[in-house]
């Protein structure tokens, strides 16, 4: 019996004739925007990374469904909010920090392992005569919100003296069986989005905030050899829900949230001190929803 007959053989042949007949990635040329209209917190938004692609799929033989989409991955975090001689919040993954795994998921927490579900992705129920094209899409940007004042003090005074965030991204374009999990990686993406904001807390409202460089951001690398998936990237927890707020004053130990945030409402009101973060639990807690939402202020914490 000839390769081409064996259901292995069929299988191969199929995954090897879906082609992506073009694919554009790239970041919006413009520098990020400041939004000091609220006396609470400083707002700032990034550019857009957007992904695009034209995909073709070939005739699926059988009673099978494949999903074809976009997959993100964060890879490194630096996301910093000093406060002078007071100290810094920052927004941090344990695990990607310790070097426990390679890589976190950027789903949309609800179609894992999916950016999302809507122009990010595309189904094709099988059996079908005719060849498939379509094209998919996705896109990133950062929309937060800092407050002015130190978050563990009770004073309204403003004391943010620099943001400082710089982020790495693997995006990569897949197709996936439904019935057996079987993926096939089409391409493969890389982006970064780094911030720097420098903060005169003593000067009036409207006139603090000035953006330091980058003013444009460097363009996403569509990578000419694909890259594995790390299975960190594919399964739950996803980075909004992973990351740990933290308080690291300039002298005593650090602070964790003890809580989950999920709405301005609910924000903690105290910190834990922990000796390290290493040793802090792995509380989850929900900043922005990076390219859906801004993150939600830092609340009043006071510590215990």
């Amino acid at each position: 019996m000839g390769c081409i007959q064996s259901i292995s053989c069929k299988s191969k042949v199929f995954r090897e004739s879906i082609s992506v007949i073009e694919v554009k990635a790239s970041i919006d040329p413009i520098p990020t925007s400041i939004d000091e209209s609220s006396s609470v917190v400083l707002r700032y938004r990034t550019p857009h990374f957007r992904a695009s692609a034209q995909v073709l799929v070939p005739p699926i033989p059988k009673k099978e469904t494949w999903i074809v989409g976009w997959i993100q991955a964060c890879s490194h975090m630096e996301f910093y909010n000093h406060y002078g001689e007071q100290g810094m919040s920052s927004w941090e993954l344990p695990d990607l920090l310790d070097g426990k795994i390679q890589a976190i998921s950027d789903s949309d927490g609800v179609n894992y392992p999916w950016y999302g579900n809507t122009t990010e992705t595309c189904t094709i129920v099988g059996p079908t005569k005719k060849e498939s094209k379509f094209n998919i899409s996705m896109n990133d940007n950062f929309y937060p919100s800092v407050t002015w004042a130190v978050p563990v003090s009770e004073s309204n005074v403003a004391k943010l003296t620099s943001i400082h965030r710089d982020q790495s991204f693997t995006t990569w374009l897949v197709a996936t069986n439904t019935a057996t999990n079987e993926m096939v990686t089409l391409q493969t993406i890389k982006w970064r989005m780094r911030l720097g904001i420098e903060v005169n807390p003593s000067r009036p409202l409207g006139q603090r905030a000035k953006l330091q460089e980058p003013s444009a951001q460097e363009q996403p690398q569509v990578l000419s050899k694909n890259e594995p998936i790390p299975p960190s990237a594919l399964v739950k927890p996803n980075a909004n829900d992973a990351q740990v707020l933290m308080w690291r004053p300039k002298d005593g130990p650090p602070l964790v949230s003890p809580i989950g945030i999920t709405t301005w409402d609910n924000l903690p009101e105290r910190l834990y001190p922990v000796p390290s973060l290493k040793r802090a639990p792995h509380l989850h807690s929900h900043h922005q929803t990076q390219h859906r939402k801004g993150m939600l202020p830092l609340s009043r914490f006071h510590a215990l």
